[in-house]
């Protein structure tokens, strides 16, 4: 737990100025992650019909594909990370940023695709659970 009692701990409290001017930045990053999704789909069969001959010395050409979409992958998601915001889900681009509303730490709430940052939630909610901001939590 953190000194304030919280199970999490946070490098970065944002503001919502700073969340939104990460928008465009977190976007190319989850199309990054979605290319590297669509790789790992198209590869798929391909790689898993080696991997059951690799004690035979087997090997795909896709092999290189297929390391590229994970290296993209894992270094979005380690770019996100390193950013201060907290990835929630991976299939919608659900991310999280630390925020003091009222003198207490909340999220706010970004779905890949959504312009601007319109939602909070308490930190032991989630997505189900968000809020639009209002004029109280800003």
């Amino acid at each position: 737990m953190s000194e304030s009692g919280s199970p999490f701990s946070h490098d970065r409290i944002f503001s919502i100025a700073e969340a939104n001017a990460l928008i465009p930045e977190l976007e190319q990053l989850w199309e990054t992650i979605k290319h590297g999704k669509q790789i790992l789909i198209e590869t798929k069969e391909e790689v898993e019909k080696a991997s059951a001959k690799a004690d035979l010395g087997g090997g795909t050409v896709s092999g290189v594909k297929y390391i590229k979409g994970l290296q993209d992958i894992n270094g979005s998601l380690h770019a996100i990370q390193d950013l201060g915001i907290l990835v929630k889900d991976v299939e919608i681009g659900l991310c999280d940023f630390p925020y003091m509303l009222n003198d207490q730490m909340v999220f706010l709430c970004w779905k890949c695709g959504e312009k601007e940052i319109q939602w909070w939630h308490e930190i032991d909610s989630g997505f189900s659970n968000r809020k639009p901001l209002t004029d109280e939590a800003l």
